[in-house]
């Protein structure tokens, strides 16, 4: 069975419910594929909130700084100056399509302004994924195929003609990626099953570069028994890190950028999450959720460790979400716009979301028609990662790397496996979220992007 629309959309979180509901509102025909339901990845899992300078004492100008520190001189200061000059729109935006946005705005680390805007202290991806929900529901242009899985794009002349599930090829003049990250193929991680990469790889297989692989984020604050994230914002409100859960003392500034605070606390192995100095009645759900868990935050502190969280590689794109090849789009996590550079300042992945996916949705609406005559790319198997390889990512490639376990990861059978672990061992130094035990120091030579063309790689390049 198979259609022609105009957009086609893969995935279904925050990146790819904007490109739809913005394709459909400049007049397109849309098809939303996705193996899970509406916000099933991990945009409905966003806890911090959403960052953009909207306050008096604040300007894009404040928030670009501040994003270009945390990526430790790989930002690409075309997509930052997008991100922040176009975000402060977008809250009035997703306000206006329902989203309860407090007054108030929060502090979290990296960020020298309040400009975090949540919804209920922890519930903001929640609240911006029913909204968006509300309005697919309602728009007749968008057709939602859940539980259904992209295995290869279609190919004609160099360009991406659509995709093939297993129940339909769908053929477009624009094919839009919103696939997610691959935190998940990580044994620690706090994302769910599906975000193990697997847009990367169809796109790779279609003929788009992949860059940024080893640069992986992870969550200082993780319940250390599980895969519960403790919000930035808790930090933000004054919960302080302990070295010990009795009479311990505070280590590192909690509002460090996450790098180094996830470090200090991996050298610890774990550390404890102090919340009884702050307003726990503004983060009700998470509050609940510990004490569900055996957890009394109001008597003792969480114990947390670090755990894979937000990936900053992907497929290249640029700051409308255009790949190299023809049709094909990426936005949100599974895209490497430069944006983020080697550490992702906390809460600007949701706002990546809706701005970049707005951009490609405007941008993808002006694609020609396909013509006749695709051949599909290399399909891919929906095959998770075993849990030897996803024990073998956290150790050999996880907060702290060496290059003898990172040389073994090589020779894994995964390919993203094997491209996370070379261009890590490319990476010969420590910047940002990638930290290597043997070179814990910057080389400015190594100030761009390790690539991975079809032909090969990685190769290092300069990104304008």
């Amino acid at each position: 069975m198979g259609s022609t629309i105009d957009v086609v959309v893969v995935g279904a979180g925050v990146a790819g419910m904007v490109a739809a509901v913005e394709a459909a509102r400049a007049g397109a025909r849309v098809e939303l594929i996705s193996s899970t339901e509406l916000g099933g990845g991990s945009s409905e899992r966003a806890q911090g909130g959403i960052a953009a300078a909207l306050d008096d004492d604040d300007a894009p100008e404040l928030h670009a700084s501040d994003t270009l520190r945390a990526g430790r001189g790989l930002c690409r200061a075309s997509a930052v100056d997008v991100l922040v000059r176009e975000g402060p729109a977008w809250i009035e935006k997703l306000a206006a399509m329902g989203v309860p946005f407090g007054s108030e705005a929060g502090l979290e680390g990296g960020h020298t302004r309040r400009r975090i805007h949540h919804v209920d202290g922890t519930r903001t991806g929640h609240a911006v994924v029913a909204a968006l929900a509300r309005l697919i529901a309602a728009d007749p242009r968008i057709d939602v195929r859940t539980g259904e899985t992209v295995r290869s794009l279609l190919v004609a002349d160099g360009r991406c003609v659509g995709a093939l599930s297993e129940r339909r090829t769908t053929v477009a003049r624009a094919t839009i990626l919103a696939t997610g990250g691959y935190a998940a193929l990580f044994a620690r991680t706090t994302n769910p099953v599906g975000s193990r990469g697997d847009g990367l790889m169809l796109a790779h297989d279609a003929g788009a570069a992949l860059a940024d692989l080893e640069l992986v984020q992870f969550h200082p604050t993780v319940l250390a028994s599980g895969a519960l994230l403790l919000s930035e914002a808790l930090r933000g409100e004054g919960a302080l890190l302990l070295d010990a859960p009795c009479g311990g003392e505070r280590f590192i500034d909690e509002l460090a950028p996450r790098d180094e605070v996830a470090r200090a606390i991996f050298s610890r192995g774990q550390a404890w999450l102090d919340l009884r100095p702050i307003d726990r009645g503004r983060f009700t759900d998470l509050i609940a959720a510990l004490e569900r868990m055996g957890h009394r935050p109001d008597r003792e502190p969480i114990p947390v460790a670090p755990a894979a969280h937000y990936t900053m590689g992907g497929i290249v794109a640029d700051v409308w979400g255009r790949t190299g090849v023809a049709g094909l789009f990426a936005v949100g996590e599974c895209a490497a716009t430069g944006v983020h550079g080697a550490n992702r300042l906390a809460s600007n992945s949701l706002l990546e979301c809706a701005v970049f996916g707005g951009r490609a949705a405007r941008a993808a609406v002006q694609e020609p028609r396909p013509k006749s005559g695709a051949r599909q790319a290399s399909s891919q198997e929906s095959v998770g990662p075993t849990p030897q390889l996803r024990r073998a990512l956290w150790e050999d490639a996880g907060v702290v790397r060496d290059p003898e376990r990172l040389a073994a990861l090589e020779r894994d059978s995964s390919g993203l496996a094997r491209q996370i672990a070379t261009s890590a061992l490319a990476r010969a130094e420590s910047r940002g979220s990638h930290y290597r035990r043997d070179l814990p120091t910057e080389d400015p030579s190594l100030a761009g992007h390790f690539v991975f063309r079809t032909n090969g790689g990685p190769v290092l390049e300069a990104w304008a």
